[in-house]
């Protein structure tokens, strides 16, 4: 009798008694069941297709050396360097050599990273002033060279923006600095370029609408012959 009552006590402790058993068994197919409910309820959504970057909007001097102090105008959507540029380099790399180095002066840009991750490389940043034009974007390319950028502010109008890049591309362009030159323009036109209100369609444009299914195609102007501007994703 008492060995009879150990070895029943000892299967309840263990857990092998048929009641137990025939529990775990219904509350195993029960788990089962809502694992099929939810795979049937909630399936897994696709994946979003990728977004394409919006093109860089530039018109660049194409013969050197050039008269001037700049090289050519850049016209960004936004004053964030680690989301403007990488398609910047997309369009400078092939043309220039790969760049390695950018520098800024710190005024129009509220966050300066000391590296930007581009396609297939690091872009190191520096910021430097009052040696470097406020309205300026200085690139360097290893072994290659430097190049001396218009900044348009994100908010020009595109009026405004096309005279810029005009006379920031024009090979015989007077030796303005970058600030100098916008100046000259919001004298001549009696209003400030970074002022011009928006209409719809270039609003949408700034904020990247237009520009994020499109293919940044160089085009050249200029007498025939004489290729003297590059002009890239307007």
């Amino acid at each position: 009798m008492d060995s009879t009552e150990g070895i029943s006590h000892t299967g309840f402790h263990a857990g092998s008694s048929p009641a137990k058993d025939e529990t775990r068994a219904a509350a195993e197919a029960a788990r089962r069941r809502v694992r099929i409910m939810s795979a049937t309820l909630y399936p897994t959504l696709p994946h979003p297709e990728p977004v394409a970057t919006p093109a860089a909007r530039l018109a660049l001097k194409t013969d050197r050396p050039s008269s001037g102090l700049l090289d050519g105008a850049w016209w960004p959507r936004s004053r964030d360097l680690l989301s403007e540029l990488p398609a910047l380099t997309d369009v400078l790399d092939p043309l220039w050599g790969r760049i390695t180095r950018i520098a800024v002066n710190p005024e129009h840009w509220p966050v300066i990273p000391r590296t930007v991750p581009v396609d297939g490389h690091i872009v190191k940043v520096g910021w430097f002033t009052p040696e470097i034009d406020p309205h300026k974007l200085l690139l360097l390319s290893y072994g290659t060279g430097r190049w001396d950028l218009l900044v348009i502010p994100p908010e020009t109008g595109a009026e405004s923006a096309a005279r810029l890049m005009a006379a920031a591309s024009d090979h015989d362009g007077p030796p303005l600095t970058a600030s100098a030159l916008i100046a000259a323009d919001e004298a001549r036109h009696g209003v400030l370029a970074a002022d011009q209100p928006l209409d719809p369609d270039e609003a949408w444009e700034y904020e990247g609408g237009a520009s994020a299914v499109s293919v940044a195609v160089p085009q050249q102007t200029g007498p025939p012959g004489r290729a003297s501007r590059l002009i890239i994703g307007m």
